[in-house]
């Protein structure tokens, strides 16, 4: 793809999370969300975007297997198309939450999309690390479990099968396709040191930083309000969960 047709996806991406997000606000939303309804509506935009993006990702290595073996200089155009897609929800995302939360509230988040951004970006400039981009895009199929949790909180529905069902699946994905993962990157990016640009390898490390921790930390608070409390009857007090 040329940098013309980067910046048409990733523009076009941007516009279209902002019309969905429009949408979902014209559509009729839980009770109990009315009290949040921006939260509500970003966390739908959300999940609207990673149900798109974990069945994009699986369906790239699907059709071109070989990115698989070689995530530095190999990917296809639906794989590129892909991450310049992802940065669109990205840069989304990141003026939706500047305009509609104090910062004190948002920061980690902001700080997380601006590094991602930053190293999505110059895989699809350079065409360099697009099939590392896609892996890291695999976690969303965790996220599509993750942002429904949320929803259900949000209308009240955090008691019952589905809600428990459901957490046991965003657990389990959790491990599988966030963890997992991660330390599979981590170590493909150790491994391959001599082979990744030094700007790619320093963007790629303290990406990995920050997702780590970041991991650590949300998954010690779903465990503990999922499976260690009594917590989830108590779906008013969870704002960022």
């Amino acid at each position: 793809m040329e940098l013309s047709s980067v910046i048409l996806t990733t523009g076009g991406s941007a516009v279209l999370f902002t019309l969905v997000n429009h949408g979902i606000g014209k559509l009729p939303m839980p009770e109990s969300a009315h009290r949040n309804a921006w939260k509500w509506r970003n966390t739908a935009t959300s999940f609207v975007h990673s149900f798109v993006t974990a069945i994009w990702s699986v369906l790239c290595f699907f059709h071109h297997p070989q990115m698989a073996e070689d995530l530095i200089k190999t990917f296809s155009v639906l794989s590129h198309a892909l991450v310049s897609f992802s940065i669109g929800y990205f840069i989304y995302d990141f003026f939706d939450m500047l305009l509609n939360q104090k910062l004190s509230s948002a920061w980690e988040l902001l700080f997380h999309h601006t590094v991602v951004i930053a190293c999505f970006g110059l895989s699809v400039i350079s065409c360099n690390y697009v099939g590392f981009a896609v892996v890291a895009l695999l976690v969303e199929i965790n996220s599509v479990f993750l942002h429904l949790r949320l929803m259900l909180r949000m209308a009240n529905i955090a008691v019952g099968t589905l809600y428990r069902v459901n957490s046991i699946i965003n657990l389990g994905t959790y491990v599988v396709f966030r963890i997992n993962t991660l330390a599979w990157m981590t170590r493909w990016l150790v491994l391959n040191r001599d082979n990744v640009a030094l700007l790619a390898y320093t963007l790629g490390s303290v990406g990995m930083a920050i997702m780590t921790v970041m991991n650590i930390v949300l998954f010690y608070r779903l465990l503990r309000k999922d499976f260690l409390k009594t917590s989830t009857r108590e779906p008013k007090k969870d704002k960022d969960m």
